[in-house]
Parts: C-alpha cells; structure tokens; sequence
C-alpha cells in the first residue's frame, strides 16, 4: 500500500504537468495567432492608406490639371481682349490727334 500513495502522487503530478503543457502550448498557439492577426490587419490598414492617398493624389492632379487648362483658356482670351483694348486705345489716341491737329490748324 506503500506504493499506492506514492504512485498516485507521481500520476497526479505527470497529469498536472500535462494539462500545464497543454495549456502553455494553447496559450502559445493563442498570442501567435493574435500576433499575426495584429500584423495581418496593420498591413491592411497601411495599404488600405496607401490607395486611399494614391486616390487623392491621382483626384488632386486632374482637378489641377483641369483648373490650369482654364486657367490658361482665360490667359490665351485675356491677352486677345488686352491686345483688342490696345487697338481701341490707339485709335482713340489717333483720333486725338487728328483732332488736335485740326484745331491747331483752324486756329492759326
């Protein structure tokens, strides 16, 4: 009967040391597998900001491109009109002088 306790005890300690095992290598498998889900989704998000910046990117270059093509529409209307105002101006300047002249002639 000597034998008894004393087996018992080594049985309950081997099964202790089993379930600790066990357990050790759940709570391993657990914290990797949380691990990799934690890496899986800081690559998603990181990719997911990429595209997300591409995206704006890409948006903010046409909107330029598209408000410097009317930009320059309105510079190439601009000097037209300029050029248009220049060519009024120059007539009525010559106008004025015509008209000097005329007054510079009755008038002596």
């Amino acid at each position: 009967m000597n034998k008894s306790p004393i087996h018992a005890f080594f049985v309950g300690r081997a099964i202790a040391e089993g379930i600790y095992e066990q357990l050790e290598n759940g709570i391993t498998n657990t914290l990797s597998g949380l691990g990799k889900f934690d890496a899986e989704q800081r690559e998603n998000l990181r990719t997911f900001i990429e595209q997300v910046l591409e995206r704006a990117d890409r948006e903010a270059q046409i909107e330029n491109n598209s408000n410097d093509n009317s930009n320059s529409e309105e510079l190439d209307s601009q000097p037209k009109d300029l050029q248009a105002i220049i060519d009024d101006l120059r007539a009525e300047v010559a106008q004025v002088r015509a008209e000097l002249q005329k007054y510079r002639s009755s008038s002596s």
